[in-house]
């Protein structure tokens, strides 16, 4: 998994940081013009300046139809004199939604906003921007088999057929450069969070010349591990570290249980009632415990959250006890999605780069896929790697099916050099979906970056209450530099069940 679709689930924690900076798109007192688009969200004690830019689905192929993509500028409080910057974020999926979604936003501008503004941008396919629908409903996606995720991308990319090529990271980060330009906008900052991480380097790249600095939350890079090894084995290494603070487990015998019970799922997999039925086999499992149990592991120290209960409900599943491991699976399960699912699933499939040719037809598609994992050496931790590669809902063979298009150059294919700017890469260091070994590659594409990895949150840190990962990113955005990072030392550890025989 390259970034994940539970990097936003944290925002109603964020909005109570901040105290209630966005108020949504009805109620609250607002400089909002009047005659502003009804989605505009309401941001008190600041002007907020929301419109529409249209722009071609496929540069060049205009039977194709266009796009509409809708953008909200916060403005800052100090009106009398010109913005320090812009600030424009992207808060992952691919195909999560900004304007409607802004907490991660306010949260960081709330130190900024008096002095910054914000640029807000629905990607092209997601919430006011001509959303995309292909056919595929965000639970099939997320709780199916792994042959239901298969035929749903076979499905969305049938049902687009030549409008595919339309939705792509390249194709996002020149609506939002057109934006800027409309604005009048000189530089920009981007800040991008897990899959924000992957597009906004793009941008970058495109675009160096209105590159002011760099923030990366839960990042990775566009050229990385494409069996995703490090992701496996950040799950054994994020149950030794909590079961280490914790002092209520041992972390040895935690990654011990994941393997053995990853293996029972594999010959004889059980079947799970919660939303709906939900067959939790040795991939279901992987992506529950390495996508989603690390996702806002942080957020709030004192709570139990699913990661915490983990080293429990394994042990007892060990020992023919599968209470706590089904509560488990309900627990990663029962929130919505964020994402809009047929985005994730075309840029996905568009941009990340398969096992496979795109030009080979299904059989000898399928036929490199195996030789893939018949000459992958280890490295899928407590997994097989069968298991492992079927976890991943954008990786693996996820989009084995998806129809190739001609003459499509993914972000990996591209050379270009990034700006020589100030970038700051921000890792939690109990993330599996975006680890510290993936943030420090993304790291490394810039030539002045600061690499900071933030103990005892997941995916991502920002989302951290007590202040200190928002004060490090504040002063990086004001001076360029992270300054002293010691108050990460002060993060507590998670609580986490004990663990009994």
């Amino acid at each position: 998994m390259r970034a994940g679709v539970r990097s936003i689930v944290g925002f109603g924690l964020a909005v109570a940081v901040v105290g209630g900076l966005i108020t949504g798109c009805a109620g609250g007192a607002s400089d909002r013009a009047s005659s502003a688009p009804s989605w505009c969200p309401a941001v008190e004690g600041h002007g907020v300046d929301c419109g529409v830019l249209e722009r071609p689905l496929v540069q060049g192929r205009a039977e194709l139809g266009t796009v509409q993509v809708g953008y909200a500028r916060i403005k800052h409080s100090r009106g009398e004199v010109a913005a320090a910057g812009t600030i424009l974020p992207n808060p992952g999926g691919p195909g999560v939604p900004m304007i409607g979604h802004a907490a991660e936003a306010a949260k960081v501008s709330a130190e900024l906003l008096d002095e910054y503004d914000v640029l807000l941008i629905d990607p092209r396919g997601t919430g006011v921007s001509s959303a995309l629908n292909c056919g595929v409903g965000e639970d099939e996606y997320q709780l199916g088999t792994r042959e239901q995720q298969l035929r749903a991308v076979a499905r969305c990319g049938q049902q687009l057929g030549a409008k595919a090529a339309g939705y792509t990271s390249a194709a996002t980060v020149d609506d939002f450069d057109a934006v800027r330009a409309k604005l009048g906008i000189d530089k920009v900052i981007p800040y991008g969070i897990s899959y924000g991480t992957y597009l906004l380097p793009i941008y970058a790249q495109r675009h160096p010349g209105q590159v002011q600095s760099i923030v990366l939350s839960g990042a990775y890079p566009n050229d990385g591990d494409q069996l995703q090894r490090p992701n496996a084995e950040a799950v054994s290494l994020t149950l030794q570290r909590i079961c280490e603070r914790s002092r209520v487990c041992d972390g040895n015998t935690a990654v011990s249980d994941l393997t053995a019970v990853a293996a029972r799922l594999r010959d004889k997999p059980i079947t799970v009632q919660g939303k709906g039925p939900i067959l939790l086999t040795e991939a279901k499992l992987g992506s529950l415990v390495f996508e989603s149990a690390t996702s806002n592991v942080g957020a709030d120290p004192q709570t139990l959250t699913p990661l915490g209960i983990l080293p429990a409900a394994l042990h007892s599943a060990v020992r023919g006890d599968d209470a706590g491991l089904i509560e488990f699976v309900r627990r990663t399960t029962d929130e919505p999605a964020y994402e809009n699912i047929g985005l994730y699933i075309t840029v996905a499939c568009n941009d990340y780069a398969p096992l496979w040719s795109p030009e080979a037809n299904l059989p000898q598609r399928e036929q490199q896929f195996g030789e893939a994992l018949a000459q992958a050496s280890g490295g899928f931790g407590a997994f097989s790697a069968p298991g492992f590669t079927a976890a991943q809902r954008d990786g693996g063979d996820a989009c084995i099916r998806w129809p190739g298009i001609k003459g499509l150059q993914r972000p990996d294919q591209v050379h270009t050099a990034m700006p020589d700017v100030p970038v700051l890469v921000l890792s939690g260091d109990l993330d599996a979906i975006t680890p510290d070994a993936n943030g420090k590659l993304a790291a490394a594409k810039f030539a002045h970056s600061t690499f900071l990895s933030v103990p005892n949150t997941g995916h991502v840190p920002d989302l951290e209450p007590s202040g200190c990962v928002v004060g490090i990113v504040a002063r990086f955005v004001r001076t360029g530099t992270a300054g002293p990072t010691d108050c990460v030392a002060t993060i507590p550890p998670i609580v986490v069940a004990p663990v009994t025989n």
